[in-house]
This record gives C-alpha cells, sequence and structure tokens, in this order.
C-alpha cells in the first residue's frame, strides 16, 4: 500500500502516452528526391517559402511510403533552429522506419550552408544509433530543390 507521501510524489509527475492513428491511406511511394520535392510542394506554404526558413520532417514506413509530416520549427529570414530530440520523437510516435528532412531557403540561394551540413550530419549519426535512417535532405525554394543524398553528402 502506498503511503501520503508516495501519493503525491505520483500525482505531482506527468505521465507520457505514447499515441499515433492514421488518416487514411500512405501518399504514394517515393523512390527519387524528385518524388519527395513534388510531395514537398503540395504542403509547403508557397506564400512563405520566400519568407521564413522552415523545417519538415518526412516519416517513410518499410515500403518507402511517406506516412506521416510535421514542420518542427520556423525561425527567420535566415534560419531556422533544428532541435534532434523534437525529429526523433516525431520518428518514433509515427513508427518510421525512416527520415527525410526538408528546409527551404528564403534567399532561393540552393547550396547547402555550413550549417546544414553540420546538422543534416549529426541527425544522420543519430539515426543510425536508433535504426531511423535519414534517407535524405532536401532544400528547397520556388524554383528548385537540393537533394544532399543526391550529391553524396549523405
Amino acid at each position: 500500500m502506498k503511503n501520503s507521501a508516495q501519493l503525491q510524489i505520483f500525482n505531482t509527475i506527468g505521465e507520457a502516452k505514447v499515441s499515433y492513428r492514421t488518416t487514411g491511406q500512405p501518399y504514394a511511394k517515393v523512390s527519387s528526391s524528385i518524388d519527395v520535392n513534388g510531395f514537398l510542394k503540395t504542403i509547403w506554404d508557397q506564400d512563405t517559402i520566400e519568407y521564413t526558413e522552415s523545417f519538415c520532417v518526412l516519416s517513410i514506413n518499410r515500403a518507402n511510403k511517406i506516412i506521416a509530416y510535421r514542420f518542427v520549427s520556423t525561425g527567420g529570414t535566415a534560419a531556422v533552429i533544428v532541435d534532434p530530440k523534437t525529429i526523433f520523437q516525431f520518428g518514433l510516435l509515427t513508427n518510421a522506419n525512416a527520415l527525410i528532412l526538408a528546409h527551404n531557403h528564403p534567399s532561393g540561394n540552393l547550396k547547402p550552408s555550413h550549417a546544414d551540413l553540420k546538422i543534416t550530419k549529426k541527425l544522420v549519426s543519430g539515426g543510425q544509433f536508433i535504426d531511423m535512417p535519414i534517407l535524405d535532405h532536401l532544400i528547397i525554394t520556388k524554383e528548385g530543390y537540393y537533394s544532399l543524398a543526391d550529391e553524396g553528402q549523405i
């Protein structure tokens, strides 16, 4: 039997609940960066793509289909904060087999920055550790995209 001090502790700490519910069929299979970019163009707010930088994560199942997406952060005109814990939490909650990362460059410049390469490397390493590989990281603009995987940077 729990004493009153134990009950008080149990009543003051948080309880975590994990759930994920699909809302329909997964998006079509993505087999290339062209497919991923096509999907991103349908979900990205085209009114803000040249205004603020945002970071999006796609959850991929074993059949290489997109099962969920989430914009994990929005920043300013030149940067966005990327928290690896938030990204992998999303992947774990959606039971992802793999993740695809994407962010936009409001400047229109498709070249990855040093910070882009550094966070990608960090996330790839984390994904390997938990057996949830990062398949790609796309930088998108209104005019095009850059795939770090296509360019051998993942």
